[in-house]
């Protein structure tokens, strides 16, 4: 199963959304904006939002969050 398959199954069964943080510790997957962009071209629905956190230095900082709403067609 390739990594874009585990994320867009995740995406499918969960109302969180994913991160990119999370998209590393779960599947090893580092370009997740990457595997949205392709999963958008393919159809899908993607929404994202920007959070604010902190990293693990304490410094303030901004991420996004995405989730999966539905698809509008089958890609190729």
């Amino acid at each position: 199963m390739t990594k874009r398959q585990r994320v867009l199954d995740y995406l499918k069964n969960t109302k969180n959304g994913i991160t990119s943080l999370e998209a590393i510790n779960m599947f090893g997957a580092t370009r997740l904006s990457a595997i949205i962009f392709d999963l958008k071209d393919k159809g899908y629905i993607i929404k994202d939002r920007y959070e604010e956190g902190v990293d693990r230095f304490g410094n303030e900082c901004r991420f996004k969050r995405y989730w999966i709403i539905g698809r509008l067609y089958d890609g190729q």
